[in-house]
């Protein structure tokens, strides 16, 4: 077994307007360094496209109808002040959310330890019916859905570590009592939600905000005091992380200063954690991350802890 990394070319099919920081480069910039000779040994997969019913577990039909019907011929069709459909959008998505239900079948199934998604548009912040902060699809809730109803899981814990909150995920999740969603965010920021008061029906949603100017120390320090015991405490059975790299002091949409060495550190703590729990099984997708030479040199420092991590657990 081993780490595959789990992508497809039309996910450089969604474009965005001039200037739009969430670009297709973002991805190139992250395919380009996972072709280093240190990744040689990645397992590449091709996501297929999501179903309407894994998108449908996670959104309403009409929801999933109106995205399709606004998906422009030509040009751009807006959602939002920042969101926007191409004619590519729609099925990048699908890819995206399809490379993270993909990615749960074969960790599950033993035919990988570990999966990163190198996907986008990015999903965190798309609500049960309303798209926004670049998301169409809730990826990585209903990647976790996903395992909950065809693989019958009763425990999965998500962290996302992007600088903004992931209200989508929380929304989509916040009566799922089988999934722990914990997340660090910048505060004040986009999109405004993530509190600590915002704990989830079932008391499953941890949030723990951090101040402007927040770094590596302080990440850690809240991480290790607030996220990791509760992870811990719930035994998980399958690990999954919405990776946002946009907390890093080189990226211009925020205020953190967390570096590659603290995307690392967090993601190691995740791995011992699964490796405790669950044989290792963590599926990790792509979110945020608008600096290119920052978020290349992050996904790298994340996915060589994913594949150390193999190697540890075959020692």
């Amino acid at each position: 077994m081993s780490t595959a990394i789990v992508t497809h070319p039309d996910c450089l099919d969604h474009v965005t307007p001039p200037g739009h920081p969430e670009a297709i480069d973002r991805l190139r910039a992250v395919l380009a360094i996972l072709e280093a000779e240190e990744f040689s040994y990645l397992c590449r997969i091709e996501a297929p496209l999501a179903e309407d019913e894994h998108i449908l577990r996670a959104h309403p039909r009409s929801y999933l109808d109106m995205i399709e019907s606004r998906s422009p011929q030509q040009g751009f069709a807006t959602l939002d002040a920042d969101t926007f459909l191409s004619p590519g959008s729609v099925r990048a998505a699908r890819r995206a959310a399809g490379a993270v239900v993909r990615a749960v079948d074969m960790v599950l199934t033993g035919e990988m330890t570990n999966a990163f998604c190198a996907v986008r548009p990015p999903g965190h912040h798309a609500e049960k019916e309303t798209p926004m902060g670049f998301c169409l699809f809730g990826t990585i809730a209903i990647g976790a859905l996903h395992a909950l109803e065809a693989h019958g899981l009763s425990r999965i814990a998500i962290m996302d570590f992007d600088v903004h909150h992931g209200n989508g995920t929380q929304a989509l999740l916040w009566d799922e009592g089988r999934v722990l969603f914990a997340s660090t965010q910048q505060m004040p920021l986009f999109p405004g939600t993530g509190s600590r008061h915002e704990k989830g029906a079932h008391g499953q949603i941890i949030n723990v905000p951090l101040p402007p100017g927040a770094e590596g120390p302080e990440f850690r320090a809240a991480v290790e005091r607030d996220i990791l015991p509760a992870i811990d405490a719930q035994a998980p059975e399958l690990i999954m992380i919405s990776a946002g790299f946009d907390a890093h002091a080189r990226d211009p949409l925020a205020n953190l200063n967390l570096t590659e060495a603290d995307y690392a550190w967090v993601t190691r703590e995740l791995c011992l954690l699964a490796k405790k729990h669950c044989e290792g099984r963590v599926v990790s997708t792509l979110e945020g991350g608008y600096d290119l030479r920052a978020l290349a040199a992050s996904v790298a420092a994340h996915v060589r802890v994913l594949m150390e991590h193999v190697h540890v657990r075959e020692a």
